[in-house]
């Protein structure tokens, strides 16, 4: 039989850590300066009715630290390209198809819609993924292949 965990929960207003709008850890001291510190952070991200939080287990507990983030929890680290297709990489480690009807443009940025909430491309992945894009007039476009998909919203 397994042994029910207690959980410590850390409302956001308490956290000592928080995530910036190009998903970047920092604490009281600045930026996170270790990349393994911020990956572990990355990959613990999890979501719930109450918000995204970083969750962990320690001895016979799990710790629940909901955080704040200036824009979005969740963000494009990695696209695949494979011509027709492409496979985003988020910091989570979660690995999606990239569906170019999830695509939209908000505040001059790129998201893609999940299920866990919209993820923003950050700089290194949007230079990937821009020789795919095209601009019509205010209207921006994916090929995906042979197929256009035009973006919701306007850059």
């Amino acid at each position: 039989m397994e042994e029910k965990l207690d959980t410590i929960i850390i409302p956001k207003e308490d956290a000592v850590f928080w995530l910036d709008a190009e998903g970047r850890w920092h604490n009281e001291h600045g930026p996170f300066e270790h990349p393994k510190v911020s990956a572990y952070f990355h990959a613990c991200i999890q979501h719930d009715a109450d918000g995204y939080y970083v969750g962990q287990q320690r001895d016979a507990v799990y710790e629940k630290v909901y955080f704040r983030h200036e824009d979005t929890a969740l963000f494009v680290f990695g696209v695949e390209d494979r011509g027709a297709a492409a496979t985003l990489r988020l910091n989570t480690g979660l690995k999606i198809e990239l569906d170019p009807e999830d695509l939209f443009v908000k505040d001059d940025r790129l998201y893609a819609r999940t299920d866990l909430g919209p993820a923003r491309f950050n700089q290194k992945c949007l230079l990937q993924i821009a020789a795919r894009i095209e601009e019509h007039g205010d209207d921006l476009f994916i090929k995906m292949g042979d197929k256009r998909f035009k973006i919701s919203g306007k850059l």
